[in-house]
Parts: C-alpha cells; structure tokens; sequence
C-alpha cells in the first residue's frame, strides 16, 4: 500500500491546509505470517490487565493512610494500563481484521493519548527516583520532606505537563497539508513519521524542533536525572562502613533501577539509532517497549513491597479463616 495518496477531491481545504478524509497505517512490510506476532501482544496485553488490577487495589488499600511513595507507584500501574490499552486493541483491530485505515481525526487522537501516556509513563519513574533518593539520603527527614500532598502535587503537575506538550505536538500537526503520501510507516498514528508526510507540502521546522524537544523532555532529561540520582546515592554509600547498610540500600533501588531499564534503554536505543534502524526493527522494538513494562510492572515493583506482602499475608489469613470457621446462617 506504498501507492496509497491522498485523494485530493475527498480532502477538506480549510485555508489552504490540505487534510486528507484518511492515513493508512502501514505496519510491518515484507514479513509473513505477523498475525502470530499480534496475537502474541494481545497475550501480553491481557496478562498485563490481569496483573496490573490486582496491584492497583492493593495499592489503594495501601494509600488509604496516605503513603506517598504508593500514590505514585498507583499513578505508574494506571498509567502503565492507560497507555497500552490505548495502544493493543486498536493495534489488534488494525492489522488482525484488515482495517489499517483511519481517519484524520482519529489518528491526531490516538497520537495524544499514546504519547501522554508515554510521556507520564517516563515522569512517573522520575517521581520514584526523587522518592528513592530523598528516603536514602535523607530517612530522618523523609517524611517530612515527602509528604502525601507533596505527592500529589508532583503527580497533577506531571500529568499538565505532558498533556500541555503533547497538545502543542498535535497542535503543530493540525496546520500541516498533507497533499501526496497518507501511509505512516508505524503501527499507530507516531508523531515522526506523521508529520513528515507533510513535507512536500508544507513547513516542518516547528515539527521538527519539537520531534527533537520531546526525546528531551519525555527521555534524555529524565534519564540523566535518573543516572544522576544513584551516582550521588552510591557516592553516598561509600561512606558507609556498614556492608549490611549498604545491602539494605541497594535493595531498595533494584526494583526502581530494572523499571528504568526495561522503560528507557529500549526507547533510547530506538531513537538515538533510528536512522540505522528498519522500520520493521523500530516498530517490534517500540510495540514491545508498550506492552512489556505495563506487565512486568507490578510483578516488579509492587509485588516485591513489604506493605504489598504484608497485605497479602492478611488477606490470605483471613480467607483461610473464613473457610476454617464458617459463618453459621439460621
């Protein structure tokens, strides 16, 4: 479907912007039998679903009594299901039933909620590198430093902040005119191959500025905020003679460190080498980087809490209390 143009006598012309009624989503060119592949992300994405609704109840019981450092592994379990499940059913939909047409409204939707949700995805993990770093560095003023409004605070304002660059993203998109090509070189409405359709037609320097701002911002800064963190925390442990202490720390971050590598590296790769890499390379790497992290997640992170565990512990206690010593009914 490479030929696939825009039909100039269906497209709506506002002001001399050319809008075509549709974009076809190419997906994977040249590889048979890809709908195993498919099903296989609709596995991952139904586990993902099963294993991110039980943490996400634990964790409301958890923050009840207003835990911080729960509020935000809360919003990153949401976030994670958010953002694949904006991603895999219409993916499923696209390439299982034959429907890789979508059309002009459509896509600039589905380009903002992915990329919201990537981009609160990538701020979430940032707020549990400040949480680690401030309980590691600082435990005697923890609590007073990270509080639940503190918390909250971070999480609204990171939630505006990607919300308001995503919307200047589709913003800058909607005064492009698409006049050739309407095939996305993707598996979903992405920002890069989306608005370099217009390039024939149109000026895309401010998309492109901002297809070079929001790596910045969604992946470079945070990444560097993040590696900056642990040399200051792992500076700090040198100074501890304890190796007990030492061990304690480090445990504490393994669960935060492996999120920041299934999430990051992958990204990262892909955009730093995307000029290098084929489109059906970038498209498996990004596809996975979707569905992966919102199941690994919980079993990751929450899973390996002691409150989480605890709070199992309990549960299970009671349950099997219950069936020990049946309620009498008269």
């Amino acid at each position: 479907m490479s030929s696939v143009t825009s039909d100039l006598s269906l497209t709506e012309n506002i002001t001399t912007i050319i809008r075509p009624p549709y974009f076809y989503i190419s997906g994977f060119t040249g590889i048979p039998n890809m709908e195993y592949y498919y099903v296989f992300l609709s596995l991952i994405y139904i586990i993902s679903l099963v294993s991110t609704k039980q943490p996400i109840g634990a964790n409301l019981v958890i923050i009840l009594p207003c835990s911080p450092k729960y509020i935000a592994v809360f919003n990153l379990a949401f976030t994670d299901l958010c953002e694949s499940t904006a991603q895999v059913p219409k993916l499923l939909d696209m390439f299982l039933f034959d429907r890789q047409f979508i059309s002009y409204d459509q896509c600039l939707a589905n380009l903002f909620f992915v990329f919201v949700f990537l981009t609160m995805q990538s701020f979430n993990l940032i707020i549990l590198s400040y949480d680690r770093l401030v309980a590691i560095c600082y435990p005697l003023r923890y609590h007073m430093i990270v509080t639940p409004r503190s918390m909250i605070q971070l999480t609204v304002s990171g939630w505006v902040f990607a919300v308001l660059i995503v919307l200047i993203a589709v913003g800058l998109i909607t005064r492009l005119s698409f006049c050739r090509s309407v095939v996305i070189n993707s598996y979903f409405c992405d920002h890069g191959p989306l608005f370099r359709l217009a390039t024939p037609c149109s000026d895309v320097l401010p998309n492109l500025v901002m297809a070079k701002l929001l790596p910045c911002i969604v992946l470079y800064i945070p990444i560097i905020f993040i590696i900056a963190s642990y040399i200051y925390f792992i500076a700090l442990c040198t100074y501890c003679t304890d190796t007990f202490c030492r061990i304690r720390a480090m445990k504490t971050c393994t669960s935060h460190l492996t999120l920041v590598a299934i999430f990051y590296l992958p990204v990262i790769f892909t955009y730093l080498l995307q000029s290098l890499i084929q489109t059906n390379a970038r498209i498996i790497n990004l596809s996975l980087t979707s569905v992966l992290p919102p199941m690994l997640n919980p079993i990751i992170y929450v899973l390996k809490t002691e409150e989480f565990k605890v709070s199992a512990k309990r549960f299970l206690r009671r349950v099997a209390q219950r069936e020990v010593c049946p309620v009498k009914t008269t």
